[in-house]
């Protein structure tokens, strides 16, 4: 079965930094992109970054550019979003997920062109 499990959430104040971290499994003999989204209560969730399975392509919205960036360790078998600069706003749950695909240069940013997603962690930020 596969399995993507984040971690790093917490609670950070206004400017902080923290690191996500998305451990999948079970993607073995495939390749696939990686994106983080991100939701709110009451929102929609919406993407915030995207990563190709070769890491040469990446991917921001608006919204976290020049804060976030998203790297991944294909050794490592994990996926990283370091998120500094943080704001209120970006209070959500955020959900790492995988987009299979044939190619390594790949990457999109709609939710459901993603084929697995993780359970969530939550990121509080005070101000």
């Amino acid at each position: 079965q596969v399995q993507l499990v984040e971690s790093g959430g917490g609670l950070v104040q206004a400017g902080g930094s923290l690191r996500l971290s998305c451990a999948p499994s079970g993607l073995t003999s495939r390749l696939y992109a990686m994106g983080w989204f991100r939701q709110a209560p009451g929102k929609e969730r919406e993407f915030a970054s995207g990563i190709s399975w070769s890491g040469d392509v990446t991917y921001y919205a608006d919204s976290v550019k020049g804060r976030f960036t998203i790297s991944r360790d294909n050794a490592k078998n994990t996926v990283y979003l370091q998120m500094n600069s943080l704001k209120p706003e970006d209070t959500a749950v955020y959900y790492c997920a995988a987009d299979l695909t044939f190619s390594s240069s790949v990457v999109r940013a709609h939710s459901y062109e993603y084929d697995y997603w993780g359970q969530g962690t939550q990121v509080t930020v005070s101000s």
